[in-house]
């Protein structure tokens, strides 16, 4: 599916994986629309990629919002072929000692949203035989301690999307999920600063896990991915191996090779998490401290 005069809707797209998928869309000739909070840094981001770009404040917790952006871009550009489900945030925590309502937002956002955003944009992807694309994460796979509530949501979503494709595969839909190990976005940075134990852990997996993208690489697969119609895509290339290995990771011998280190890393983590004073990067904690109805002035990155 080439992307020339194709319309495609991204969401997280004022910064990071959905900026970066937007421009590189944008530039094989596809007419984008962008949406998500940060208001100023969207119109921004529009403005870089030309006139014709609408773009949308929508907050993927809420319907409502996520139904405007979509019927903005229907009326934009005509339709929708392609949906990117980009929008997510990450939180700290343990599930003895991490905060609750941070868990559950964490879902909210990660996974309630990316129903909400498919949901609404369904019947105009139906309508044009188009492509339904979610960003979920190696984290889908391959879990890590104090990211139960991420591993949680990125696990759901792929899931989520392997039934989306029996439900519209028959109807010349086509639906993959992106798994991205570690990519250059303020959230990976955010969380590498907080936390000395997230870096001593990410620093002992091995390659290709902890291995750093960088946003434009991770875009340009992604977008390759789309013309391709792609089921899965794995930035980088090599993270396919830990899929194809996910039942020797989940497996009893698996989770006995990493039961020695997590004896000292849990504890120290719960610490580093407590003198911190927030369950996830400044720009999460701020919206997650917000009443809904003014979420939208800050954006949670991706």
């Amino acid at each position: 599916m080439g992307l020339e005069g194709k319309v495609v809707f991204v969401t997280g797209a004022a910064r990071g994986i959905g900026a970066a998928v937007a421009a590189e869309a944008h530039r094989r000739g596809a007419r984008v629309a962008l949406a998500g909070l940060e208001p100023e840094l969207l119109a921004e981001r529009a403005r870089e990629l030309g006139p014709d770009v609408p773009h949308f404040e929508c907050d993927v917790t809420d319907m409502d919002s996520v139904q405007a952006a979509v019927d903005g871009t229907v009326e934009a550009l005509g339709g929708i072929d392609v949906v990117l489900a980009n929008a997510g945030i990450g939180t700290y925590g343990t599930v003895e000692k991490g905060d609750v309502e941070s868990w559950l937002r964490t879902i909210d956002v990660n996974l309630n949203g990316t129903y909400r955003t498919v949901h609404a944009a369904l019947p105009h992807v139906i309508e044009r035989r188009g492509y339904v694309l979610v960003v979920a994460s190696v984290a889908s796979f391959a879990p890590l301690a104090g990211m139960s509530s991420y591993n949680a949501s990125k696990a759901g979503v792929e899931l989520f999307v392997r039934a989306l494709r029996q439900e519209v595969g028959f109807r010349g839909v086509a639906a993959g999920t992106v798994h991205p190990s570690w990519i250059d976005t303020d959230l990976v940075r955010e969380s590498e600063q907080d936390l000395e134990s997230f870096r001593t852990m990410r620093a002992k997996l091995p390659w290709p896990v902890k291995a750093t993208t960088s946003v434009e690489k991770c875009a340009t697969a992604i977008v390759d991915g789309m013309e391709k119609r792609s089921g899965r895509i794995f930035v980088p290339w090599g993270v396919a191996f830990l899929f194809w290995l996910r039942s020797v990771l989940g497996s009893s011998l698996g989770e006995r090779a990493t039961a020695a280190d997590m004896e000292v890393m849990v504890p120290r983590m719960e610490r580093e998490i407590a003198e911190l004073g927030r369950a996830g990067s400044r720009r999460t904690a701020e919206i997650n401290d917000l009443p809904s109805n003014e979420r939208s002035e800050l954006g949670s990155g991706t």
